[in-house]
This record gives C-alpha cells, structure tokens and sequence, in this order.
C-alpha cells in the first residue's frame, strides 16, 4: 500500500462516560476532582466535569495506532489542549470524534495530523503524530 499527502485515516469515535475517567484516573494516580466533581469544576469556572487531557490524547492518538498497526511505529507524537471535554454525569457520556490526514511523506516516515472534536469543536491544536510506515 503507497501512501500520499492528504491521504485520510480512518475515522474514530469513542465515548468517554465518567467511569472512563475513574478508570484513568486510578491508572494515571490524576485524582484531581475537577474530573469526577461537578461542584469542584464549577467552582474553578469549568462547564462540568472535564476528562483529562492526557486521555484525551491518548484517545485521539488512538486514530493513527489503528492506522499504522502497530503503537511501536509511532515516533513521536505533540499536541496542545484547546478545548476540555465535557463529560456529563449520564450512561452515554461525551463523544470524542478523531480523525487524521498525512501531511508529509518522506522515506519510510510519515506526517500526520490529528484532529479531535467534541461537540463539533476541536479538543486539540497543532495535534501532530510522525509514524514509521515499515
């Protein structure tokens, strides 16, 4: 398979419901209560309960590993948070949209960038993988 600028990975989409981010967090030991108190992230002038950047991330990083294959691949990859994901306290919880398009191509490393939205918006800016192709 040849693959080209403006080449587009196939979509992603996952739900982030609060038990998600009790899971996260025992895992990352980030127990920071804007991630599991309403009244704490209201207090500190969020909208909600807000998932961690870092899963977020993780969860946008998730396009180009289902990509490539195979997470070994990944050289490196950078972002910054724009924009919190909301996640209310219900079963279906916030939906994280991903996608990514390769930027550049050369030898056997790839550029790709990623985008990430929740509720239409982007989550993450400047959100960019560099992926060994073989």
């Amino acid at each position: 398979m040849t693959i080209r600028v403006g080449d587009e990975l196939p979509p992603l989409s996952v739900r982030v419901t609060r038990g998600d981010l009790v899971r996260y967090a025992g895992a990352s030991l980030d127990f920071n209560p804007i991630h599991f108190s309403d009244r704490v992230a209201s207090e500190v002038g969020l909208p909600g309960v807000i998932a961690h950047g870092m899963l977020t991330m993780g969860i946008a990083g998730r396009v180009v590993t289902e990509w490539v294959g195979d997470a070994g691949r990944v050289l490196s990859y950078a972002t910054r948070f724009t924009r919190p994901v909301v996640v209310p306290d219900d079963e279906d919880g916030a939906l994280v949209e991903c996608s990514g398009t390769v930027t550049a191509v050369e030898d056997d490393i790839a550029t790709v960038s990623i985008t990430a939205k929740f509720e239409g918006r982007p989550v993450l800016g400047k959100a960019t993988a560099t992926v060994r192709l073989t």
